[in-house]
C-alpha cells in the first residue's frame, strides 16, 4: 500500500474520530483537541527535521518550547513602568558590566596566546566582573520582585500583538539552539541527548526562579488574544444575527421570552466554538506553511545532502561536506520550529505557566509522535501528532467508560470496582505504550514510513 493511500485512510479515520467526539461529547471538546493536535504536529515537525533529516537525538524539546512560551509573554504583555523605575537602572548597569567583561575576555584571548600569563590576566577580570554583576543584578531583581508581588513583581513585556511572538519564539529557540549546538554537536548521539536534556532543565529552571522576568511559578495570566473574546462576541450584533440565521429551525417554534432565552443560550455556546475555529484557522495556516517548506527542503539537494550525512557521516565528510556545520544548521532550524509551536501553545492557553513544562513527560510524547507517524516523513510527523495527542486526551475518559461498563454488574461499594475506577487514569500510559508497541511490531518505519527515491540507471 502506497503512502498516499495510507495517508488518505489515516486522516479519514482521524476525521471520523473528531466527528465522534463532536457528536458524542461536544464540538467544543473536539475543537480543543484539534487545536492541540495542530500545535503538537508542528512540534513533531521540528523534531523530525532534527532526527528524520540528520539523525540528531535532541531530548531538550521542552526547553525550546518554553523559550517560545516566554516569548509570547515578553512580546504581548504591557510593560510595568513602576517595576522598570524600581530596578531598571541597576539592571542596565548589570548588563553593561556583563558586556564589558565579555569584550575584555574576547580581547585578551585574541591578543594573548595560551599560557599562564593569559590565565593571570583573565582571572581578576572574571572575579571582579562577577561580583560587580551580582551586585547590580541582585539589587535590581529584588527591587523589581518587591513591587506588588501579588499581581506584578516583574518587568512585563513590550505590549505588541501576540502574533509577533510566534516569530520571536522561533528566534529565541534558534538562538539558544545555536549556542547549544556550538558546544554539544560534537558529542556522540547518546551524550548529545544527555546534554540537550540537561540544558532544557536549566532553561526551565531559570524560568521558574527568575521572577523579575517571568514571575516564576506565580505564572503570568491574561495574555492578549489574537482572536475575539467570547464575552465580546455574545454582545456583538453581527454574531447574534449569524447564530439566529443558522439556528432558525430551532428558534422558529419558539416565541417571546422562551425564544430570547434559547437564542441567548445558543449564542453563548456558539461563541466558544467560533473562537476555537479562529484559533484552528491560525494554527492550520502556520502548520501548512511549515509543512510545505519542510517538504520542499527535504526534496531539495540540501535535503538529499542531509540524509546522506545522516546515513553515513564518514562518507559525506570524505565527499567534502562540512558535517558539523550542517548538523548545526538543521539543529537550529528544528529548534526554531519547536519555539514557534511553544509560542502558539502559550497563546492558546492565555497564560505562561513555567511549572507545566515537563521535559521528560512531554518530550517523550513528541518523540512518540515522530516514531508512530514515520521518522523522516514530514506528513507522517503531522499524522503522528494528531494520533498521539488524540489518544493521550481521550484515553482516560474512554478508559473510565470501558471500566464502568465492564464492572456495572458489581456493587458500587465493591473494593475491586472502586480500585479499577481509580486506576482508569493510567489508561493513558497503557494505551500509549500499546500504540507504540503495535506500530513498532507491524510497521517499524511508522504509519507513513520515509520514502527513499533511488535514481534509475
Amino acid at each position: 500500500m502506497s503512502n498516499s493511500v495510507r495517508a488518505t485512510i489515516a486522516f479519514s479515520i482521524m476525521a471520523a474520530l473528531f466527528a465522534t467526539v463532536g457528536f458524542g461529547q461536544s464540538w467544543s471538546v473536539a475543537l480543543a483537541i484539534f487545536n492541540l493536535c495542530l500545535i503538537s504536529s508542528i512540534m513533531a515537525l521540528g523534531v523530525n527535521i532534527q532526527w528524520g533529516y540528520a539523525g540528531l537525538f535532541n531530548v531538550g524539546t521542552m526547553g525550546f518550547a518554553a523559550l517560545g512560551g516566554m516569548a509570547a509573554m515578553l512580546v504581548s504583555k504591557s510593560p510595568v513602568p513602576e517595576a522598570w523605575t524600581a530596578g531598571g537602572s541597576n539592571l542596565f548597569f548589570a548588563a553593561l558590566v556583563a558586556v564589558a567583561v565579555l569584550i575584555s575576555i574576547v580581547m585578551i584571548v585574541r591578543r594573548m596566546g595560551k599560557g599562564p600569563l593569559r590565565a593571570i590576566a583573565l582571572t581578576p577580570i572574571i572575579i571582579v566582573g562577577y561580583f560587580a554583576f551580582r551586585y547590580f543584578f541582585d539589587q535590581a531583581s529584588n527591587d523589581i520582585e518587591a513591587f506588588n508581588p501579588a499581581v506584578s513583581g516583574y518587568l512585563g513585556g513590550l505590549g505588541l500583538p501576540i502574533l509577533f511572538s510566534w516569530i520571536v519564539g522561533g528566534l529565541f529557540a534558534a538562538g539558544a539552539a545555536w549556542l547549544v549546538g556550538r558546544i554539544a554537536l560534537g558529542l556522540r548521539s547518546d551524550y548529545l541527548a544527555i546534554a540537550t536534556l540537561g540544558i532544557s532543565e536549566i532553561i526551565i529552571a531559570i524560568m521558574k526562579n527568575e521572577d523579575w522576568l517571568t514571575r516564576g511559578v506565580k505564572n503570568v495570566a491574561g495574555l492578549p488574544r489574537p482572536v475575539p473574546y467570547e464575552v465580546n462576541l455574545q454582545e456583538t450584533e453581527w454574531f447574534i444575527s449569524m447564530i439566529e440565521s443558522l439556528r432558525s429551525g430551532t428558534l422558529s417554534s419558539l416565541s417571546g421570552d422562551e425564544r430570547t432565552s434559547m437564542l441567548r443560550t445558543l449564542v453563548m455556546e456558539s461563541s466558544g466554538i467560533f473562537v476555537k475555529l479562529c484559533y484552528a484557522g491560525l494554527f492550520a495556516t502556520v502548520l501548512i506553511i511549515i509543512l510545505t517548506l519542510s517538504v520542499k527542503a527535504l526534496n531539495s539537494p540540501w535535503g538529499r545532502m542531509m540524509r546522506a550525512i545522516r546515513d553515513n557521516e564518514i562518507a559525506a565528510g570524505a565527499m567534502g561536506k562540512n558535517v558539523t556545520k550542517r548538523h548545526l544548521q538543521v539543529f537550529v532550524l528544528g529548534s526554531a520550529v519547536v519555539g514557534i509551536a511553544g509560542a502558539m501553545l502559550t497563546t492558546l492557553d492565555g497564560q505562561l505557566t513555567p511549572g507545566t513544562y515537563n521535559p521528560l513527560r512531554y518530550t517523550f510524547l513528541i518523540w512518540v509522535m515522530v516514531i508512530v507517524g514515520g521518522s523522516g516523513n514530514n506528513l507522517g510527523s503531522v499524522l503522528g501528532g494528531f494520533i498521539i495527542w488524540f489518544v493521550w486526551i481521550e484515553a482516560e475518559p474512554v478508559g473510565v467508560w470501558l471500566i464502568d461498563a465492564a464492572t456495572n454488574w458489581m456493587d458500587e461499594s465493591s473494593p475491586l470496582r472502586l480500585h479499577l475506577m481509580e486506576s482508569a487514569q493510567h489508561m493513558r500510559l497503557f494505551t500509549m505504550g500499546l500504540v507504540l508497541l503495535l506500530v513498532m511490531r507491524f510497521n517499524p518505519g511508522g504509519i507513513l514510513p520515509e520514502v527513499i527515491k533511488r535514481e534509475r540507471k
